[in-house]
């Protein structure tokens, strides 16, 4: 039975991972004041509003109100138990954890089928490439990916595998290890015919495995070789596990690059991902056969500010850039769209012209936005004809007008000067009359946000500023961050508080320093049972309070405090002689008691600080 993890190995792991570190592995972070700021990953925004504090090691969404510490943020980011979690974080500072603390599958964030279907695309992912690189079923596949320019490297970083093309290879094997064949073909690693026929899916094939962001495998990619199979190219299907929307081939391990080098290369199919890996390109990724998502778009929003786009040179590559492009732009990440020449894939490119070519011709020379989707709108309209000059200018001025560097716009200009032979002072008249709508626009847009903020501020107000709940909330921070202050305010107050939610987070707060604990936020949240208390210390510890406290400031607070209680208590008397006048039938009494509660209430709710 998994015991439970001493909180001394907890805090030990926790002391070797700062959470800014941790969580700028995941969402960009910048540095404001004494905290860090960055884009909610739990919910969609648009303006920062997740603050991540070094000093209390903890994040707050002031959006969303999620909160808490280390272990939380990656319990909340992939959905992962607790101890998993703790395993994350030891596994990420090199620290082991005793088989003992161990979760067993039973005890995992994930269903026990869930852990079934890894566990098979695991077994299924070794088999698949000791088949390619040690029998002789897969020398075929072999020979086929060394023509291709795939090196035995390449085929042990990526664990390219292969399928034989047997009926019941991989299920034979799968049954032996003890997995029921009808989840698996659920979850489209089997296929089944005839209600109880069980077959290899991707049989004849090379097999890339896909891996979720923990890089485990959820699924695979086969490339068919074999003469006669159909389809050419085959993917797992979608399930709870495996949502080609939502994952890019080789995430998992491109994502440290690619926040160092802040820029992600987008590629189109896994063998682009791996050619490039060997021509020195290690931030590639891929989409899983579809096009781009949003959700693919706002992960990589999360990770880097820039992405460059390399897709297949021929028209249809061209086309799907373009849509690639609209989408990463709109979600406001700087796009750069790379030519690859002779209507080549980049795998084909490297293979016959060499790394250095392809960084330097195709990588290095790629355009930007505005370059691309001006020759892209080109491609439309035939220029030797006056009203399709006319028509492309219009909307070339429309799209050259957002760019909001004026060196830029000064290069697009000059460009169309020279291409159309048109007066460049029309143009530069053109450009600012539209930078004149965008600007109104913009700033229409920008005081609607405002405004909607402001609203969502005076509500957030009105929850929490009567001057009793905001002493509360003050006092409470600074207990958070001085056991002086909280062993004052427990000799003085103790757990009397008038808010419910307050007095069960001092009662937690005396105990940890009781047991002869520091101030230490993070930690102190770790020792807490309930998420609910979690998250309302967390917005309570990043409240913007003075290092040290004054005497007259806490007394303060006290005073507001036990005022609320008194008003509160005399409240409830007159509410019991209220009853006993209405049961005595005695109208007048019970109409003055009635006036004095309301008056206790309405003083009571307009009181502030």
């Amino acid at each position: 039975m998994q015991q439970k993890i001493p909180e001394e190995l907890i805090d030990q792991i926790m002391s070797q991972n700062d959470i800014v570190d941790v969580i700028g592995e995941h969402i960009q972070l910048t540095h404001k004041g004494r905290n860090y700021f960055g884009l909610c990953p739990f919910h969609g925004e648009n303006t920062p509003s997740f603050s991540v504090s070094p000093d209390k090691q903890i994040f707050h969404c002031f959006g969303c109100g999620k909160g808490g510490n280390v272990i939380k943020f990656l319990m909340e980011l992939d959905s992962l138990s607790f101890v998993e979690a703790v395993q994350a974080l030891a596994k990420r500072s090199g620290e082991t954890i005793p088989d003992e603390y161990v979760p067993s599958s039973a005890e995992s964030s994930i269903s026990e089928s869930e852990q079934s279907a890894i566990d098979a695309y695991e077994w299924a992912g070794r088999l698949f490439h000791h088949v390619l690189r040690y029998t002789e079923d897969g020398q075929e596949a072999y020979q086929y990916l060394n023509d291709r320019g795939f090196t035995d490297d390449d085929i042990e970083e990526f664990q390219i595998g292969y399928s034989p093309l047997k009926d019941q290879f991989l299920t034979s094997f799968l049954e032996q290890k003890g997995f029921d064949l009808q989840s698996l073909a659920s979850i489209g690693l089997l296929s089944q015919r005839d209600g109880n026929i069980f077959n290899d899916r991707f049989k004849g094939r090379v097999i890339f495995p896909i891996r979720n962001h923990q890089g485990k495998i959820v699924g695979f990619g086969g490339r068919a070789v074999e003469e006669g199979v159909e389809p050419k190219y085959l993917n797992s299907p979608d399930s709870k596990l495996f949502q080609k929307g939502k994952l890019l081939y080789n995430f998992h391990a491109a994502r440290k690059v690619a926040q160092k080098e802040n820029e992600i290369i987008l590629f189109e199919g896994y063998a682009d991902v791996i050619k490039a890996h060997q021509a020195g390109v290690q931030h590639g990724v891929a989409t899983l056969g579809t096009s781009l998502t949003e959700s693919q778009a706002h992960l990589l929003k999360r990770y880097v500010s820039k992405v460059i786009i390399c897709y297949d040179g021929d028209q249809a590559g061209r086309e799907a850039s373009k849509r690639a492009a609209d989408m990463l732009q709109q979600v406001g990440l700087d796009v750069l769209i790379a030519n690859t020449p002779y209507q080549m894939d980049p795998d084909d490119f490297i293979q016959s012209y060499g790394a250095d070519k392809f960084q330097n011709q195709v990588l290095g020379t790629a355009e930007t936005y505005v370059t691309f989707m001006l020759n892209h709108l080109k491609k439309d309209y035939n220029l030797h004809v006056q009203s399709d000059q006319f028509e492309y200018i219009e909307k070339a001025l429309d799209l050259i007008a957002t760019v909001d560097h004026a060196v830029e716009r000064d290069v697009y200009l000059k460009q169309l000067v020279q291409d159309l032979g048109v007066q460049r002072d029309s143009l530069d008249e053109e450009i600012a009359e539209r930078r004149r709508i965008n600007e109104r626009r913009d700033e229409q847009a920008k005081r609607a946000r405002t405004e909607s903020q402001r609203t969502q501020t005076r509500q957030q107000k009105t929850e929490i500023f009567p001057a009793y709940q905001n002493a509360e909330r003050y006092l409470i921070a600074h207990m958070l961050q001085n056991q002086y202050v909280a062993e004052q305010v427990q000799e003085r107050l103790g757990s009397k508080f008038n808010m419910q939610e307050h007095q069960v987070l001092v009662t937690y707060l005396y105990a940890y320093y009781e047991e002869g604990n520091e101030p230490d936020v993070s930690r102190f949240m770790e020792r807490l049972p309930d998420d609910d208390v979690k998250q309302l210390v967390a917005s309570l510890a990043l409240l913007p309070i003075h290092d040290t406290i004054e005497r007259e400031e806490l007394d303060d607070y006290l005073f507001a405090i036990l005022k609320e209680a008194d008003v509160d208590q005399e409240i409830r008397s007159l509410e019991t002689m209220l009853k006993n006048a209405e049961k005595e039938n005695d109208p007048k009494s019970a109409a003055r008691i009635g006036m004095k509660i309301l008056e206790l209430r309405k003083k009571s709710n307009k009181s502030k600080l």
